[in-house]
């Protein structure tokens, strides 16, 4: 259910705007009422896009006990990977819940070559104002830095930014050497600059949309004027309610600045209800974030991905599962672990190794059919096997751990089969110990890894290329073979041959010891 469209006081905010005249108070014109439907990182996920349809028209349909703004955008990331069938559906799906505009994520810039095709799709703006995109490149014309959307006489300046680390988090960056992405102050000086062009329009409410990521996000409302709302996303943050230090922040004139942000994958979704002053400034504020879970898949939505997608098919039984985890790039996946085991298996190799970003959805009890499957991964990344050194694994195991400190919690944990290991709350690994196919456990010393043993190691070639600064991967051209197929067909594969249903848990190969994040997450 989601929450009614009428916000509710905040005292902190009440307070900081006692410092205004009273004479001025008394002539206040009515409240301008606004409710924002807002989505980021969905990442391909079909169908949780047709769970959120279903909580969209429930907010379309909501009648507000007074006149109240209804705006929907996204902070980008809603596109994932190459396959273009996969981000059609995508833009399908942003064009059916009415997104009005979206953020330039990473993820958008993920089919170089083809995206030309899909921009005439896109009824929805594409903002980013911290990127100087080359003329040749299609999205060049479809992306603009900010624009003015009106609704109800009430107008809106909204602005958007890509990633800063954008060329570490494509695959094809090469592509883009030309292309610059500016720097966070860099950036910070672009965004200053757009609020002042759309306050100098007579714009005094603003709506930044960005792919920063939560800690950058909370930097821009401290040191910019003129921004009154940050939708943020990049960093996978589930960002629940309005807490004044953490997401409720005041700028350089002290004002407020809410951000907020609904997780990973389409798990989450939210409604952001807002009343602003006669002169753009948020009095009131309410942030409901409500898990897409809860809403059944839309019927009509359901149909159009079936005809772009095709029709799914069942490729095996899970007896159970374990719920979706919290913060999928810094915690114990059970559903990783399944899959990365899959790997193992089909492929023959002494380990696997997964990204935790790579997994993008879980598995539920009941009947496994192929568009839950695809939905796991839309990335496409072919398997590959890499003879790697201990002490290549053990420094791409040290550098990936670092997530559960590292802002954003990026890159994400190294899920493993054939390996169990610990990491404690600074980010540092113990107890690592190589498991062999019968069993029998070898510790290794994770302080003195050896360079002349070697673990046939079935990874993605992403990985295998180095990609998220794990340069001690970068042996693509060592593989001893490159598979034509991603992680989805191993497990078809392991369906294929064990008819068995599966029990999807944690068995404790990884445990993150005395972990203490101090934002709850949605990676």
């Amino acid at each position: 259910m989601i929450t009614p469209i009428n916000s509710t006081s905040t005292n902190l905010i009440q307070r900081r705007l006692l410092t205004k005249p009273p004479e001025k108070r008394e002539t206040q014109k009515q409240p301008v009422r606004t409710s924002i439907f807002y989505i980021n990182d969905f990442h391909g996920k079909s169908i949780n896009i047709e769970r959120t349809m279903t909580a969209s028209n429930a907010f379309d349909n909501f009648k507000p006990s007074a006149p109240t703004d209804k705006l929907k955008f996204s902070s980008g990331d809603i596109l994932l990977g190459e396959i273009e069938k996969v981000n059609k559906a995508a833009v399908a799906g942003e064009n059916a819940l009415g997104i009005m505009a979206s953020a330039v994520g990473n993820h958008e810039y993920d089919m170089p070559k083809s995206i030309g095709k899909l921009i005439p799709d896109m009824k929805y703006n594409l903002l980013a104002c911290n990127i100087d995109i080359r003329p040749e490149y299609p999205l060049s014309k479809k992306v603009q830095k900010s624009y003015i959307q009106e609704i109800n006489g009430n107008r809106y300046g909204v602005i958007g930014t890509s990633p800063t680390d954008l060329i570490s988090r494509l695959k094809y960056s090469v592509l883009f050497n030309e292309h610059e992405i500016h720097e966070i102050n860099e950036t910070i000086k672009d965004i200053q600059k757009e609020a002042d062009k759309l306050k100098a329009q007579g714009v005094d409410k603003i709506i930044l949309l960005s792919h920063l990521g939560y800690g950058y996000d909370r930097k821009v409302a401290q040191e910019t004027d003129g921004i009154d709302v940050i939708l943020g996303g990049h960093s996978h943050n589930l960002v629940l309610g309005a807490q004044e230090g953490e997401n409720l922040l005041y700028n350089k004139s002290g004002e407020p600045v809410i951000i907020t942000q609904a997780g990973r994958d389409g798990k989450y979704f939210g409604v952001l209800n807002l009343e602003f002053d006669e002169n753009g400034v948020i009095t009131k504020v309410q942030n409901n974030v409500t898990p897409t879970r809860g809403f059944k898949r839309n019927a009509p939505l359901r149909y159009v991905f079936e005809k772009i997608l095709g029709k799914p098919e069942i490729v095996g039984f899970v007896k159970s599962a374990a719920p979706p985890i919290t913060n999928d790039l810094t915690e114990p996946n059970p559903h990783a672990q399944f899959i990365v085991d899959c790997m193992r298996e089909e492929l023959g190799g002494d380990i696997a190794l997964l990204s935790a970003a790579n997994v993008r959805g879980y598995f539920e009890s009941g009947n496994l059919d192929t568009r839950v499957l695809e939905d796991m991964s839309p990335f496409k990344n072919n398997l590959t096997i890499i003879p790697y050194t201990e002490k290549e694994i053990v420094g791409a195991l040290k550098a990936t751990a670092k997530s559960v400190t590292n802002l954003n919690n990026k890159p994400g944990i190294l899920h493993t089969s054939g390996l169990r290991y610990n990491i404690d709350s600074n980010g540092d690994i113990s107890d690592l110990y190589y498991i062999d196919k019968s069993g029998k456990e070898t510790k290794i010393d994770i302080n003195n890894p050896r360079e002349d043993k070697i673990y046939r190691t079935v990874v993605n070639d992403y990985y295998a290329m180095g990609k998220d600064n794990l340069s001690m991967l970068d042996k693509i051209d060592w593989a001893e073979k490159i598979y034509d197929f991603d992680f989805t067909r191993c497990v078809k594969e392991h369906f294929r041959k064990d008819k068995t249903p599966v029990v999807i848990k944690d068995d404790g190969r990884i445990k993150i010891i005395n972990s203490n994040p101090k934002n709850k997450t949605a990676s």
